[in-house]
């Protein structure tokens, strides 16, 4: 070892000043405790230096093993935003649901709408509610399609017992009208205010090119067809009747028309002429009838006109959405009449007993509101 490379240096672990080889640092070691010099960790000889190691967890570390990565970074809480983003969403499909189930005056007269339009808040409301009880609607009326019976057919009408018997007799004097559920289309929908409650007015066009007009009423918690609406029930067939068979006295379901409107608008009675309904073709009438004559200033006559003035303004009835589907000049009327017997010509002539409504469903309620009778003219004294 040369006197040349020497060099002193103090052990900083036992104090000593010793000599040693000046260029061999890592391998220097004090000659009286035989350590490292250095104040740093101790490096044995032949031996790297060992990693520190981690510093042991607290109690509350132990505890909760998250905490610790908590503590460095928190993670931002999105659960606040998921759910505005989900309501936002959500009305953004009601909207446009609404928007296409229900389209707006504008859209419906150009476009051929599934539902005709309301506005403001109750009309919000009948969107609703109209939406919600269409599905039952559509499953009540297919169901009533397809059945092949007319027993099949009585689970899915109004008042089911009642219509019962009616049902067999009118399908014993007229055919069973058959409609493929799937060549029928919807188009349109509204709701009715009837006495009673809220019911479904619907249309729906059929591949043969007929139209069906239905109405639903909710019974006991289901959607069920207005038959006799639908079926335009009558007690006997209008043809038999009129030709002299059957009850002198029967209901019938018919479409009205005032004769010479203009020529006798300022006589005493009203002219009218009865029409079998065509079933799934409403611009047309069947067989007609002779003519009635109706007192203007009787229940009857002032009922009729009234009704005749609110068709000829486009005002359907019970809050409908719905035009007409008759043409303006004739009304739909639920009539008791009579026959009486034959004059020495053999021709029977007919008399109106009492307009029941005027409108075709299962309510008595007339649908328009009969005009006060007007006082008696004042006595001379």
């Amino acid at each position: 070892m040369s006197e040349e490379n020497m060099a002193w240096f103090h052990c900083g672990r036992c104090g000593l000043l010793f000599k040693s080889q000046a260029s061999d640092a890592h391998d220097r070691r004090c000659t009286k405790c035989g350590r490292n010099p250095s104040l740093g960790a101790e490096v044995l000889p032949d031996r790297a230096p060992r990693p520190p190691t981690a510093a042991a967890p607290t109690a509350a570390e132990t505890a909760h093993p998250r905490a610790i990565n908590q503590t460095k970074r928190a993670k931002p809480n999105f659960l606040t935003a998921k759910i505005f983003c989900g309501w936002v969403l959500a009305m953004g499909l009601i909207v446009l649901a609404v928007r296409y189930i229900w389209p707006d005056e504008k859209a419906r007269s150009s476009t051929n709408s599934a539902v005709a339009s309301m506005k403001g808040t109750s009309g919000d409301e009948a969107v609703v509610r109209l939406s919600t009880a269409l599905p039952a609607c559509f499953a009540s009326f297919g169901g009533f399609l397809g059945a092949g019976t007319p027993e099949e057919r009585n689970q899915f009408v109004l008042s089911p017992v009642a219509t019962a018997g009616r049902m067999a007799r009118f399908y014993d004097l007229n055919p069973l009208t058959r409609i493929d559920p799937k060549t029928v289309k919807n188009t349109a929908n509204s709701l009715l205010e009837l006495p009673a409650g809220r019911a479904v007015e619907s249309r729906w066009s059929a591949t043969d090119g007929r139209t069906l007009d239905c109405v639903f009423v909710q019974q006991n918690g289901e959607w069920c067809l207005d038959w006799d609406h639908f079926a335009r029930y009558s007690d006997y067939p209008w043809s038999l009747f009129l030709t002299g068979d059957g009850e002198d006295e029967l209901e019938f379901r018919l479409l009205v028309r005032e004769r010479l409107f203009k020529e006798r608008s300022e006589t005493s009675h009203m002219s009218l002429v009865f029409y079998a309904p065509r079933f799934g073709y409403p611009d047309q009438a069947g067989t007609a009838s002779p003519e009635f004559l109706v007192k203007r200033d009787s229940p009857d006559g002032r009922l009729l006109a009234a009704a005749f003035k609110k068709h000829a303004k486009g005002e359907p009835l019970y809050g409908s959405k719905l035009p007409y589907l008759e043409p303006p000049d004739m009304l739909r009327v639920r009539v008791r009449l009579r026959r009486l017997p034959a004059d020495a010509e053999s021709t029977f002539k007919f008399e109106l007993v009492k307009v029941i409504a005027c409108h075709w469903m299962a309510i008595d309620d007339p649908g328009v509101q009969v005009p006060a009778e007007p006082p008696p003219p004042p006595t001379a004294h």
